[in-house]
């Protein structure tokens, strides 16, 4: 930190300007750039993305309509309802116009990579569904001290980002290796039975008391309102809401329980999660209850999340190419294994084994790469600190 020190009293000793983020940056609106098709595959080579928690959401074909980033040429891809943003240096396409493509004006008096690093020190987000760049994030105000300094920190923050990028790029390859011996272990034959799903299990879709604003509340006694806001991706359980509502919205609503699971109809689509909290949920969601004279809990949550389940309810949702909303019809007619309630037991004691290897914060891979993402927190929020310079009437 010498050299940073050194810059601070040689080129900032009194402080630094303060501008608006949009002072520095262009938006394009995405619509040249979305993928016609939501058939994506491994096989092919142009990644698909969204601004939102899960990145890329697979592989495209198409050629037409491509944005040509590159590390020359980087672009922040911003959501322009959650203000979730991600730095993009490859060449891709987008799912959706609900997003802003945000350049730099001019790369004379900042740097763009500075820019982003101060977007992820603003630690803003939006719960309201509202467009967010062009009215409210844009305005927000960031340090602008010399280029020189801005450089410096753009290298010491980028050697944590790197060591994650690395870590992570393990990690990746680490849950492939266990989605395929996921998937071979879900894999049956003649030898169980196999059941429509809705046989098994009490099958509906959430519902939403409206306007929910007026249902929302702080009071203790308020119900868990469980939004897909609450998980994250990778995540096997629900623990907890930011959220409660109302008895009385309760009442317009759906009660879910523990040990029910919820699969997301839409954004992470199809995606199960396991309660361990009761509460209740809005209509993008699916419940799936009273199951428990044929599966384990554990078992059916890995046996939705396998690509078997996963490519097939894509594909029933699917029409014209673009993906709808998954129903209760579809997974109720999703045509499951049904192994002795033994074997199942023997099988979560496996996947638990190697989804603790690939998910556990507190071990192995996924715990180094959380102590560094605090570190850069850390170091990000230390090094974006500037007294703001005193205006001179």
């Amino acid at each position: 930190m010498g050299k940073f020190d050194k810059l601070i009293k040689e080129l900032c000793p009194d402080g630094v300007e303060w501008k608006e983020i949009g002072e520095f940056l262009d938006y394009e609106q995405p619509t040249k750039y979305i993928v016609k098709s939501t058939e994506y595959s491994d096989k092919y080579d142009i990644p698909v993305l969204t601004a939102g928690q899960s990145f890329v959401l697979g592989y495209t074909n198409e050629k037409d309509g491509l944005y040509k980033s590159s590390k020359d040429k980087p672009v922040i891809i911003f959501d322009d309802f959650t203000a979730s943003f991600h730095w993009v240096d490859f060449v891709f396409k987008i799912k959706s116009s609900a997003m802003k493509m945000l350049t730099p004006k001019s790369k004379d008096s900042i740097n763009f990579r500075f820019i982003y690093h101060c977007m992820k020190n603003i630690g803003y987000s939006n719960n309201d569904h509202t467009r967010q760049w062009i009215g409210k994030y844009s305005k927000f105000k960031i340090p602008i001290p010399p280029l020189e300094l801005q450089e410096e920190i753009v290298h010491i923050l980028d050697l944590f980002t790197n060591l994650t990028e690395e870590l992570t790029a393990e990690l990746t390859a680490r849950r492939k290796q266990y989605e395929y011996y996921r998937d071979k272990l879900l894999m049956f034959g003649d030898g169980v039975e196999w059941k429509q799903f809705g046989e098994c299990a009490t099958i509906f879709r959430g519902a939403s008391p409206r306007p929910i604003r007026e249902f929302i509340t702080t009071d203790s006694s308020g119900v868990n309102w469980i939004k897909i806001g609450d998980v994250k991706i990778g995540e096997k359980y629900i623990t907890c809401s930011e959220e409660r509502i109302t008895k009385e919205g309760a009442e317009k609503s759906r009660f879910v329980k523990k040990g029910d699971l919820i699969l997301s109809n839409s954004m992470s689509f199809g995606r199960p999660y396991i309660l361990k909290i009761n509460g209740c949920v809005h209509d993008g969601w699916l419940i799936i209850s009273n199951f428990s004279n044929y599966y384990l809990t554990d078992f059916l949550y890995y046996l939705l999340n396998s690509n078997i389940y996963q490519n097939e309810m894509k594909k029933k949702a699917s029409f014209g190419g673009a993906v709808q909303n998954l129903n209760a019809n579809i997974v109720k007619g999703l045509v499951l294994p049904l192994p002795p309630l033994e074997e199942q037991e023997r099988i979560v004691s496996i996947l638990d084994k190697f989804d603790k290897l690939c998910n556990d914060l507190t071990e192995g891979l996924p715990a180094e790469i959380e102590a560094r993402r605090k570190q850069y927190e850390y170091y990000r929020d230390k090094l974006l600190t500037f007294k703001e310079l005193e205006k001179i009437n």
